[in-house]
């Protein structure tokens, strides 16, 4: 897991993460991850049509590329609400000076922890060769 954390967290400034929108593809980017509870968590806004997404189906692709060796990551992966979990919710606020001033503070009922279960991740080179797969 700390591979895979480390990798979104410190090699790549953005990671694209795609859902289901209806029977279509939609992809997007999101921010840092945050590592709470021996779990990678990512925070959304339930208005978002991501929020919405994941909702009805929490299996999700992670990608993301790092310039500086030519590598790439793809977790396949499901995203769990965690919402409820106040301690959770904390640690995210207290990793980004941003956060509140975003909105996302404890008692906004939008401010949505995900983190990461049945994981299957797999980090490659620029050729496509698979450098470490790591499932958790």
């Amino acid at each position: 897991m700390e591979e895979v954390f480390n990798f979104l967290k410190e090699k790549t400034k953005v990671n694209f993460v795609a859902t289901m929108n209806g029977d279509k593809p939609s992809n997007r980017p999101f921010g840092d991850p945050v590592l709470f509870d021996n779990k990678i968590y990512v925070l959304t806004n339930a208005k978002k049509n991501v929020a919405k997404q994941i909702e009805k189906n929490n299996n999700v692709c992670i990608v993301a590329y790092d310039s500086t060796d030519d590598t790439w990551i793809r977790i396949n992966c499901q995203l769990i609400d965690d919402s409820n979990n106040t301690k959770a919710k904390q640690a995210i606020i207290d990793e980004f000076d941003w956060a509140e001033e975003a909105g996302y503070t404890l008692d906004n009922p939008d401010f949505k922890a995900l983190y990461m279960e049945n994981v299957e991740a797999t980090i490659y080179d620029v050729d496509g060769n698979e450098l470490g797969k790591y499932i958790f």
